[in-house]
């Protein structure tokens, strides 16, 4: 079984790929299947989210929560860099209302869930990350309407509820939260939490790939049909990801943040909340439909991107870096 674990650590990325054309294969070859799919998103989650809260202590996150500089760069990029960015890339499709609000409904929302994993596979700090979800989820709640209102018009605001939003963080960040925790003071005691934990570990690559397929499988056939609205809209979601690394990784350097924490920024102003917003894109009224459409899309472009960004991030952003800065700072 070890040597099975390593391998999964080993090729991870193939496995994820692997994962994600057999989600796009399977969701095209029988539709009638998304909805089972997509009810399996949520449990596939909570389950990912559990292990990998398990291998974060948690007693290291309310010291976590006390690094305000990480917070401060955390809530800049995020509430400032990240809107003008979607300003700036939303004037491409600003005459069509629809695509408009799907765009920046997803883009405008941090995400509070995977992020946590993919951060946690490019070895950021996703403690910190973690420590942040609530405060994350609160911002995001009060401002994502002021930002709709300034960008889009306050009349797009009143067929919005924003439930879903409060549903998933009890769902995906409370319960695997609570869960983890009660597992970890278990395993101080007695075996069976400690061999629950290593259980936990060894399946988390095979538990990414299950998310990943049951997000595409699910959400792939809603896109297939619209070709053209995604052709719109692909190429601003690759652009986002791209500039988000420059920006994301600039801003905490200038914040005076470590290699660990400036990957882990970086991971949090490219995700973007997608699986939360989705309802809210599903409940707007008629005219509106191709939204949740272009929500889809950004889901299936931020999962490539997060896998080429757990390749890519570590190399740009690594402790040598960070070395040869404070190095240069000592001998100025």
């Amino acid at each position: 079984m070890k040597r099975v674990v390593e391998a999964w650590d080993r090729f991870q990325i193939p496995l994820y790929i692997t994962a994600l054309i057999a989600g796009a294969l399977v969701g095209l070859q029988w539709p009638g299947s998304t909805g089972g799919f997509e009810s399996a998103i949520n449990p596939a989650l909570m389950a990912l989210l559990y292990a990998t809260f398990l291998g974060i202590p948690i007693t290291r996150i309310g010291a976590a929560l006390k690094d305000l500089r990480f917070l401060i760069v955390l809530m800049s990029v995020n509430f400032v860099a990240v809107p003008l960015v979607a300003f700036a890339l939303s004037r491409f499709i600003a005459g069509d209302e629809a695509l408009l609000i799907g765009f920046l409904l997803v883009i405008l929302a941090p995400c509070i869930d995977y992020v946590i994993v993919f951060a946690g596979l490019a070895r950021a700090a996703q403690d910190k990350l973690l420590a942040a979800t609530p405060i994350l989820m609160l911002v995001q709640i009060l401002l994502i309407p002021v930002f709709l209102a300034v960008f889009v018009g306050s009349d797009a605001l009143g067929s919005i509820s924003f439930g879903p939003f409060v549903e998933a963080f009890f769902l995906l960040i409370l319960i695997p939260l609570v869960a983890a925790a009660g597992t970890q003071q278990v395993a101080r005691k007695w075996q069976v939490g400690r061999t629950i934990m290593a259980a936990a570990e060894a399946i988390m690559v095979p538990l990414m790939m299950l998310t990943l397929f049951a997000v595409i499988a699910s959400q792939v056939e809603a896109v297939s049909g619209q070709f053209t609205d995604i052709a719109t809209v692909v190429p601003l979601y690759v652009a986002f990801l791209m500039v988000m690394i420059p920006i994301g990784g600039g801003i905490s350097k200038l914040g005076g943040l470590g290699f660990k924490e400036q990957r882990a920024i970086v991971f949090s102003g490219a995700t973007r909340n997608s699986l939360v917003v989705l309802p809210l894109a599903l409940a707007l009224p008629a005219g509106l439909e191709i939204a949740a459409v272009v929500v889809v899309t950004q889901t299936l472009v931020e999962l490539i991107g997060m896998v080429v960004y757990v390749r890519i991030i570590p190399l740009i952003f690594h402790e040598k870096q960070t070395y040869r800065k404070l190095s240069g700072i000592g001998e100025s």
